[in-house]
C-alpha cells in the first residue's frame, strides 16, 4: 500500500506538471500566431479564473503580463538562470513539499523582436489538498483491506486449527490407550495426509489391542484345556479302587496332554524368539530335489495311511539358499495341514518350478479349502478357521504364523490360494541360486 501510495502521488504530480506545460505550450501557440497587448491581456484573464497562474516575460526578464500579483515564491522561480529551453517546454520546479509553487516554462518567438517565456505556476497548497484527499482514500482502503484480512485470517486460522485440535485430541486419547478414535479427513493436502496417518495409526493400534486381547484369551484357552485334562485324570488315577488297565489308559491321556502342552510352549517360545530377533538361522545352498525327496519319503507313510496320494514334481538342477532344518519345519507344517484337511483318495502335490531366476515351491492339496473371508487372516497368530477349536483337528493356530515368519526370515515370501471343496495351494518363493553359487559357497 505504501508503494502504491507513493506511485499514485508521483504519477499525480507528473500529471499536474504535464498539464502546466501543456497550458504553457497552448499560450505559446496563441502568442506566436497573434502577438499583441490584447492577446497578452486575454491570456492573463483566462488564467485569472483558474487554479493556475501565468507570467509572460521577454528575453530580458521583464514581465509583460501576469494573471496574479507576482510574489516572492514566483520571483524566486523567475530569477532562476534558465538554460536553453526546448520548444516543448520544461519543468522548472517539481518539489511540491518544500516550495510554494510547482512551475514550468515554455519559450515563444513571434518575430525577431517579440521573444520571451511563458511561465506557468500552480500553488502547492492545491496539490497538498489533492494529496490529502488521496491520503484519505488510501487510509480508508487500507483500513478496509486490513479488516478483510483480519476476517480472512480469522476464518483461515479456524479452518486450519480445527483439524489440528481434532488431531491433538485424537493423539491425547491414543496416549491414554483409547484407540477407537476417528479423525475426519477434510482435505487432500498435508493436513489431510497427517489426519489420515493418525487415523491409520489409531486403526493399527486398535487392531493390535484387539489382537493382543484375543491372543491372551486364546493362550489361556489353549493352556487351560490340557491342564484341565491333566488335573482331572491325575485325580482319577489317585483312586485306590482303579484297576491297572484303566490307570494305564488315564496315564496315557495325561502323557498325551503333557506332550500337547509342551508343543504349545515350544511354539510360543519360538515365536517369542522370532519377535525379538534372537532366532538363529544357519543358511546354506542346498539342492532342492534331494531336499524335497527326503521330506517326501519321510511323510509318505502318513499320507498312505490316510489313502491320500502324495506326489513330488521337481527338477534336479534347482538350488536355493535356506536353513535346511528350519525350512523342513515349514514344509512339514504345510504338509501336515494338507493331511488334516484332505479326504481319502485325493492328491497332494509338492511342486517346485523356476521362472526368471525365482523358485516357487507349492504345496497343493484337494482338501476342503478355506472360506474366502478367512484367507486374509490365515497367517495371523492363533487364528483358526474352526472357531470352535475342535481338538480332533489339532493345532493351536500358531503353525502358519510361524511358517510365515520362518519363510520371511530366510528371505522368501509365502502366499495362499484356496477354493472351498476344491483345495488349497500354499506357494513359497525364493531367489534361485545357481550351481556356481553352490560351488563357491
Amino acid at each position: 500500500m505504501i508503494y502504491l501510495h507513493n506511485k499514485v502521488i508521483h504519477s499525480r504530480i507528473n500529471q499536474e506538471l504535464e498539464s502546466l506545460k501543456a497550458r504553457g505550450n497552448s499560450h505559446r501557440d496563441v502568442l506566436e500566431i497573434t502577438y499583441s497587448d490584447s492577446t497578452l491581456k486575454h491570456i492573463g484573464l483566462m488564467e485569472y479564473h483558474t487554479d493556475t497562474d501565468v507570467v509572460i516575460t521577454n528575453t530580458r526578464g521583464d514581465i509583460l503580463i501576469s494573471s496574479a500579483k507576482v510574489n516572492g515564491g514566483m520571483n524566486k522561480i523567475l530569477a532562476k538562470n534558465i538554460p536553453q529551453v526546448p520548444r516543448k517546454g520544461m519543468v522548472l520546479q517539481s518539489s511540491w513539499k518544500d516550495e510554494r509553487y510547482i512551475a514550468t516554462v515554455t519559450p515563444f518567438i513571434s518575430d525577431k523582436e517579440k521573444k520571451g517565456y511563458v511561465y506557468m505556476f500552480k500553488d502547492t497548497r492545491d496539490v497538498e489538498d489533492l494529496i490529502a484527499q488521496l491520503n484519505r482514500h488510501f487510509l480508508f482502503a487500507t483500513a478496509l483491506l486490513l479488516l478483510f484480512m483480519l476476517i480472512t485470517i480469522y476464518f483461515l486460522s479456524k479452518a486450519l486449527t480445527r483439524p489440528l485440535i481434532s488431531m491433538k485430541e485424537a493423539t491425547t486419547k491414543l496416549s491414554k490407550g483409547n484407540f477407537s478414535v476417528a479423525v475426519p479427513v477434510r482435505s487432500h493436502d498435508e493436513l489431510g495426509e497427517l489426519a489420515q496417518s493418525i487415523q491409520s495409526l489409531a486403526n493399527e493400534l486398535n487392531y493390535l489391542k484387539k489382537e493382543r486381547n484375543e491372543f491372551l484369551a486364546s493362550i489361556s484357552h489353549e493352556l487351560r484345556t490340557p491342564l484341565t485334562y491333566i488335573k482331572g485324570y491325575a485325580d482319577i488315577t489317585r483312586r485306590k479302587d482303579l484297576d491297572a488297565s484303566e490307570r494305564t489308559r488315564y496315564l496315557e491321556i495325561i502323557h498325551d496332554e503333557s506332550e500337547r502342552l509342551n508343543r504349545l510352549l515350544d511354539e510360543l517360545f519360538n515365536m517369542a524368539r522370532m519377535d525379538v530377533n534372537t532366532f538363529t538361522i544357519s543358511k546354506e545352498i542346498v539342492q532342492l530335489f534331494s531336499f524335497l525327496q527326503n521330506i517326501h519319503e519321510k511323510v509318505l507313510p502318513a499320507f498312505a495311511n490316510e489313502r491320500i496320494q502324495l506326489n513330488l514334481e521337481c527338477k534336479d538342477d534347482l538350488f536355493i539358499d535356506i536353513d535346511p532344518s528350519r525350512f523342513e519345519q515349514v514344509i512339514l507344517n504345510l504338509l501336515d495341514n494338507a493331511l488334516k484337511y484332505s479326504n481319502e483318495y485325493t492328491v497332494t502335490t509338492i511342486k517346485a518350478t523356476e521362472c526368471n531366476g525365482w523358485i516357487s515351491i507349492s504345496i497343493i492339496d484337494q482338501g476342503v479349502g478355506i472360506p474366502p473371508e478367512d484367507v486374509p487372516h490365515i497367517f495371523d497368530r492363533l487364528y483358526r478357521v474352526e472357531k470352535s477349536r475342535a481338538r480332533d483337528t489339532g493345532g493351536f493356530g500358531l503353525g502358519l504364523s510361524i511358517v510365515k515368519q520362518l519363510v520371511e526370515i530366510q528371505g522368501g515370501t509365502i502366499s495362499v490360494k484356496s477354493n472351498l471343496e476344491q483345495g488349497t495351494c500354499f506357494t513359497i518363493t525364493f531367489k534361485e541360486k545357481t550351481n556356481e553359487d553352490s560351488s563357491s559357497g
